[in-house]
């Protein structure tokens, strides 16, 4: 789909927020000011550009990807249910959305994704399906994630309800239906393929080849982070990811916390993995888990699993073992204060898995707080990659292109 095609279609749902906000009690004159569809635009376009400058990597420690990782094989956990859900969907829709979903499975599309609400996004927009239409796309997620991350994502998504209430009615920024499906590649039981959500706050890369899924990168943040008031309030996100991470570096010694703990200043966003930052070069840091008691690595172990628990449940088991088989090479470390409520960064780093929490800086609440220029409890940014090359299931394709030589299809 083009630019202009892009800028005219924000232009109507511009307008539809403009009719929205009409009927919305705002809850603050000082709430950060609109931006029209040629700014989003503007900003997305900055942003876009430097990101894909330079092809695909991946994430490295010191550069170079670890060889070996990563292979071609048989899981034992069918995907079929995900391939049937996503003919489904793509049968549910009409042909001009059908055009603008469908990409090649090497597309760049892949990579074009950001948390940032501003961006202008590919795809069919929940905005725009009919209730059927939506239901299919739900069930493309519910057949592909766990109850557990199912819910994950449909609460993100209500939590831009609340935030788009909070900040005097802006819904034509934010909103529980900002959110859009492309479909790389076509559903298939031995070639490769895969389907993005990408939206404020969530992002899920669901690569898929044969019985083998890829489901990285994987955002997920809100803020806020409790919904306070509105058509959603109490709905809430991360709160274990939250705690759990601040209950295991609390367990350690003092000696382990040394290492772990690699600064107590947190004064403002430290995750270094979101967008367009695929060729990352980030280097172990903190406490290894082989340097761990037993205890101690289980906590980590379960830590880990919250994240990746967001996907199905066999196929967790698989990504699971596949980190416990690296476990020794796992990384904790801690950036802020371990007291409880306590702002703070964390990150766990394997050659096969990299998980980062961050609090941070408000934005849409910022005229909320009595210090936006800090980080805050109400905002967080979570992100799950394959470090060595496997984000969106590249090295898997690429292995699978040396096996089977051909062009991928739109």
């Amino acid at each position: 789909m083009s630019r202009l095609t892009l800028l005219a279609s924000l232009l109507v749902l511009f307008l539809v927020g403009l009719v929205y906000q009409s009927t919305t009690l705002s809850q603050s004159p000082q709430a950060p000011p609109r931006r029209g569809p040629a700014e989003l635009l503007r900003l997305s376009i900055a942003a876009e550009t430097p990101g894909l400058a330079e092809p695909f990597k991946g994430i490295t420690t010191h550069g170079p990807i670890e060889p070996g990782l990563f292979s071609i094989r048989s899981t034992g956990v069918s995907t079929k249910a995900v391939r049937d859900a996503a003919d489904r969907f793509l049968a549910g829709l009409t042909e001009p959305q059908r055009r603008k979903t469908l990409y090649g499975v090497d597309d760049d599309e892949w990579r074009k994704w950001m948390n940032q609400s501003f961006y202008v996004r590919q795809g069919v927009s929940f905005l725009e399906m009919t209730d059927a239409q939506r239901e299919g796309a739900f069930s493309l997620l519910r057949a592909s994630l766990s109850a557990k991350g199912l819910k994950l994502t449909r609460d993100i998504m209500r939590l831009n309800h609340t935030l788009a209430e909070l900040t005097g009615g802006n819904f034509d920024e934010y909103g529980e239906w900002q959110y859009y499906m492309t479909v790389m590649g076509r559903p298939s039981d031995t070639e490769p393929w895969g389907w993005q959500l990408d939206g404020h706050h969530v992002i899920i890369n669901y690569f898929v080849l044969g019985d083998q899924v890829v489901v990285t990168p994987f955002f997920a943040g809100s803020e806020p982070v409790v919904a306070p008031s509105g058509q959603y309030k109490g709905t809430s996100v991360l709160l274990d990811e939250q705690n759990r991470g601040l209950a295991l570096v609390n367990a350690l010694d003092d000696a382990r916390r040394r290492k772990a703990i690699l600064k107590f200043s947190k004064t403002g966003d430290e995750n270094l993995t979101e967008a367009w930052k695929d060729n990352v070069v980030l280097d172990y840091a903190g406490i290894r888990a082989a340097d761990l008691s037993a205890a101690q690595r289980q906590q980590l172990v379960d830590l880990i699993g919250l994240y990746v628990g967001n996907i199905d449940d066999g196929h967790a088991r698989v990504k699971m073992d596949e980190v416990r088989a690296h476990l020794d090479q796992t990384w904790f470390a801690w950036i802020g204060r371990t007291e409880p409520y306590s702002v703070f960064y964390y990150r766990i780093h394997s050659p096969v898995v990299l998980i980062e929490f961050d609090h941070q800086r408000p934005v849409g609440l910022r005229h909320m707080v009595k210090d936006p220029t800090v980080p805050t409890l109400e905002h967080i940014h979570t992100v799950l990659r394959t470090p060595n090359g496997n984000d969106y299931g590249k090295d898997l394709l690429r292995q699978h292109y040396l096996q089977h030589p051909h062009a991928a299809t739109r």
